[in-house]
């Protein structure tokens, strides 16, 4: 099918509803990272520690991944459209609070609030797309222009703190709130009303306990390095205990918040993994980046990031065209280069220290993390939702985002306890490497994983073939 047959049948209305609902993930995507290069300011003007400065991230990626499967669930069950537009409001006045906040607590909880607010609008915006579209090139289609906007509103995030902070740092957190209005109003009159809503109810116990134990498991990484081992121990446990009764209780109760056969999909829970690593490498690697080009190289908000450019203009430029690369070359093969480039580019900041080279080290670094994100985020989107059902799409987007929220909160906590050991004491070079060596580490995880996937689909055509060959014998 030719792109000019797609864009016949796709008429002027769907084009208009898939810009609404890429609108919306380029600002979940945009309030991940624009804090970033405003972490420093954030710092100076509430007076935060370090370890307490990640929860301004931490909090928004806790609210968004601790309720996504609640949130894919819900699409399914009330309406896509509804809860869109119900959670895009919750969004809007949630980043005029964030704005607004002079105490650090309560910026935290403002961002806790945004980021339950996007923990819906993401796997509904997600989920309209899938059941709109046929599977195949032109759902792949759709997909790698909403993942672009996504990866280009993570990656130009940055930028854009950066221009914002030089005014002053709570721009931040204002401007999302005209463009998510724009879009709540656009999206009431371009979306389709909801014609079929799913079967079943409300499995509240499961998004309790699933919930309380990704708090308590980044709340136990964060606070490790301040307390005690047996109090590591112990929240450790706790989030495994409650992990192991959300499993309990979703084998048992009548309309669960996951259904667990979903996951016998090898494909899909190579996905999820991937999406753990990629974006939870990244947010940690983000996080050390900012500290050391402000505060140990004294960089301005601006410089910092003009830094991260090069990467979010290659992912934008680049993920609108990985729809057809992927029909051509298949997801698994743009996985692993994804994840080649990831460890690459990690691996070109092993070299930090006070006299960084542009040339050297920041602009290749960056290039290649753009490369990375271009190739793997689309590729690892279209590969989660392939072959699942309509009446699951949301459970399957909930799912994916999951993971990569999830991810970030836990690597970043894991990166925060590197960077911040001994209370500052020491080579702080020392420290700023060992931290980027974390996200490397996940990164090299994830090529084995993306590698597995390559193996698996050899695997079925070495079986055929064999199969062909024992046929011609036999004959």
């Amino acid at each position: 099918m030719t792109s000019s047959t797609l864009d016949a049948r796709w008429g002027a209305r769907l084009w208009g509803a898939l810009t609404v609902l890429c609108a919306v993930i380029f600002l979940d995507a945009l309030d991940v990272s624009m804090v970033g290069v405003a972490l420093p300011s954030i710092q100076a003007d509430l007076g935060m520690t370090t370890s307490s400065l990640q929860w301004v991230v931490s909090g928004y990626v806790l609210g968004y991944g601790g309720l996504l499967l609640l949130g894919g669930r819900t699409a399914d069950l009330l309406g896509r459209r509804r809860v869109f537009l119900a959670a895009l409001v919750v969004f809007a006045v949630a980043s005029l609070l964030g704005g607004l906040m002079s105490d650090g607590t309560l910026l935290v909880a403002a961002r806790f609030l945004k980021g339950m607010s996007a923990a819906f609008t993401a796997p509904a915006a997600l989920s309209i797309i899938t059941t709109t579209f046929a599977e195949g090139p032109a759902r792949n289609r759709a997909l790698s222009i909403f993942t672009a906007c996504g990866a280009s509103g993570f990656s130009l995030g940055l930028v854009l703190s950066g221009l914002l902070t030089e005014v002053g740092w709570r721009w931040t957190f204002l401007m999302p709130v005209p463009v998510a209005l724009i879009a709540l109003v656009a999206g009431v009159r371009l979306l389709a009303r909801d014609r079929e809503r799913g079967e079943g109810g409300h499995d509240l116990p499961g998004a309790l306990t699933v919930t309380g134990a990704m708090l308590l498991l980044v709340f136990a990484v964060v606070e490790a390095p301040k307390v005690s081992v047996v109090q590591t121990v112990a929240s450790l446990a706790g989030s495994a205990v409650l992990l192991g009764l959300f499993v309990w209780i979703e084998r048992r109760v009548r309309h669960p918040l996951v259904r667990l056969g979903i996951l016998r999909s090898a494909p899909l829970v190579r996905a999820n993994i991937g999406l753990v690593i990629l974006f939870g490498s990244y947010v940690g690697f983000q996080f050390v980046a900012m500290q050391y080009f402000q505060n140990l190289l004294g960089w301005s908000a601006l410089q910092t990031a003009v830094a991260f450019l090069p990467a979010g203009l290659l992912v934008a430029l680049s993920s609108t065209r990985m729809g057809r690369l992927a029909d051509r070359f298949g997801t698994g093969r743009l996985i692993v280069l994804g994840s080649v480039a990831l460890l690459a580019g990690y691996a070109m900041f092993f070299r930090v220290d006070r006299h960084p080279s542009l040339l050297g080290m920041v602009i290749p670094g960056m290039v290649l993390l753009g490369i990375a994100f271009g190739l793997s985020f689309p590729s690892l989107n279209i590969q989660a939702v392939a072959g699942v059902p309509d009446s699951e799409q949301g459970l399957a987007s909930g799912l994916l985002n999951t993971s990569g929220q999830v991810g970030g909160a836990v690597v970043l906590a894991i990166v925060t306890a590197v960077l911040t050991a001994g209370d500052g004491d020491g080579d702080p070079i020392s420290r700023f490497r060992a931290a980027i060596t974390v996200s490397a580490v996940f990164a090299l995880v994830g090529l084995v994983v993306a590698l597995t996937g390559l193996r698996s689909r050899r695997a079925p055509a070495a079986v055929a073939v064999e199969s062909e060959e024992r046929a011609l014998e036999a004959a």
